[in-house]
């Protein structure tokens, strides 16, 4: 489908008056100083300032904190937790204590859309807040295992809603320029709530009732993100989607400093393509089918193959790994929490230097090549003092590779590829997605060890890590450096 001739033209005036990079059908290329007259509006040469936004989006990423914190908490916490509540040595309690939040998690994640879109970012983020503090205090303050589920289900809502909320939220505050850049704070944020949660736990096992106060310490992240986030800018291409150009203006103004031309160009380029009488008309249906139906496959796709790489069985697994190589869990744990951070850090300096796509590519190589070393390491003629270098390498190697592609690059991807009309209820069918298939992977990643063995599990693991390097370099376009709107268009025209 392509755009109208007035649209068409205006667009293909923008290109020609680049003068210093080109608009490449691999995208790869973004002009940064850029000076032209478009529909009465001058923009200035050079960028807007990369540094008014950054609050905003470190209050926005203390949900993604949160969202790792939770992960995590259970982890040296579950022991001392069954005793004090009754369900010890029972293993379907133990589960239950677990995917009870990734089912809150997979509700949080559908209805995120329509929250996101209905009340607006700022908004999204405080209902993201709400269930975390009250079903983490329900959790700190029970004496049961009914409340204990219960409060469990209310973190998991809050946990399927903010890193949807989040990605959309830091796509559309973020300048082009350093979009990547900011993008990769969700997963560093991530990353440190994992790792905060392991350190937190760590004196579980030894002082009664300490899992109580890991619950209780994360009700106050979760409120100052709700208190923080009264004084955020909301989303400005939510607002000119719900025809509030006033104070879209004044938001942008919050977001890019006083410059009239920088907020009035970016205005302009938003109002062509954020409709304001078409967002409430997106139905779910229209989102399996008909001409957005190719970018909603891709992100269903991206989400899917991240967790059939395997890359939960592996956080699952990697405790064992470490302790046959006779290192303990806690500090095993702490190792796989530091390569991740490192590897996310690294990605976040690259991602608006190497773009999405390559780094997409070479981190599922990389874990296909991890992977591979676990299937070696598995195999009945490698020596036993090789077998624990290969499979603790292999699992740092692994988890390495992830976080510094696969783990940041698809939610920030579809945030910017994601026409705006559809962009928030887009993002929850493919967080929804996510959901199941990490709930099929935890669910059946022991039984399959038991019944197939590691080579052929892990085997698969790499073959699905090399089907998406596949998958990426066909379908994926580059988005470095581009604003949504110059990717909308480029995506439009391609149909």
């Amino acid at each position: 489908m392509r755009s109208g001739g007035g649209l068409a033209d205006a667009y293909s005036m923008y290109k020609r008056a680049s003068t210093k990079d080109q608009f490449t059908d691999d995208y790869e290329d973004r002009e940064e100083n850029l000076g032209r007259l478009q529909n009465g509006v001058w923009k200035e040469i050079g960028n807007p300032s990369w540094k008014r936004p950054l609050p905003h989006i470190l209050v926005a990423i203390i949900s993604s904190l949160l969202f790792g914190y939770h992960l995590g908490v259970v982890n040296d916490t579950l022991e001392s937790m069954s005793l004090d509540l009754g369900f010890s040595g029972s293993t379907l309690a133990e589960g239950l204590v677990v995917s009870t939040c990734l089912g809150g998690a997979f509700l949080g994640s559908i209805f995120s859309g329509w929250i996101a879109d209905g009340v607006g970012r700022r908004r999204g983020f405080q209902l993201c807040a709400l269930p975390m503090i009250i079903g983490a205090s329900m959790s700190a303050a029970t004496s049961t295992l009914g409340v204990m589920l219960l409060g469990r289900l209310f973190v998991g809502i809050g946990m399927g809603l903010g890193p949807a909320v989040a990605a959309l939220y830091v796509a559309e505050v973020s300048p082009a320029f350093v979009r990547g850049t900011y993008g990769s704070f969700t997963q560093i944020a991530t990353c440190l709530g994992l790792l905060g949660a392991l350190l937190i736990g760590i004196p579980a096992k030894d002082t009664v009732g300490w899992w109580r106060v890991c619950f209780w310490i994360s009700t106050i992240p979760a409120a100052i993100l709700a208190v923080l986030m009264e004084f955020c800018a909301e989303s400005p291409h939510w607002l000119v989607k719900r025809g509030r150009i006033d104070l879209a203006e004044e938001e942008l103004e919050k977001l890019m400093g006083a410059s009239s031309s920088h907020v009035k160009y970016a205005i302009a380029e938003m109002s062509k393509t954020d409709k304001g009488d078409e967002v409430d008309n997106v139905r779910f249906g229209e989102l399996l089918y008909g001409r957005h139906f190719k970018v909603v496959f891709i992100g269903s796709a991206l989400f899917a193959l991240q967790q059939l790489s395997g890359i939960n069985a592996v956080f699952y697994f990697s405790s064992t790994v470490f302790k046959k190589a006779g290192v303990p869990s806690d500090t095993a744990n702490t190792c796989v929490g530091i390569v991740n951070l490192t590897g996310s850090i690294i990605a976040m300096i690259l991602m608006d230097k190497l773009g999405r796509k390559v780094l997409l590519i070479g981190s599922f190589l990389g874990m296909a090549i991890a992977t591979g070393l676990q299937v070696t390491a598995a195999s009945s003629f490698v020596p036993i003092s090789a077998v624990l270098y290969l499979s603790v390498g292999g699992t740092l190697l692994y988890v390495l590779a992830f976080s510094l592609g696969a783990g940041p690059v698809p939610s920030l991807l579809l945030s910017e590829i994601f026409p705006g009309r559809i962009r928030a209820k887009a993002m929850a069918l493919c967080m929804a997605a996510h959901w199941v298939i990490n709930f099929l992977v935890g669910l059946l990643f022991l039984p399959m060890l038991e019944h197939l063995g590691p080579q052929i599990v892990y085997g698969l693991f790499a073959g699905f890590c090399l089907l998406a390097v596949a998958f990426v370099k066909k379908n994926v376009v580059e988005t470095k450096g581009k604003t949504l709107q110059e990717i909308e268009f480029a995506l439009l025209s391609s149909d």
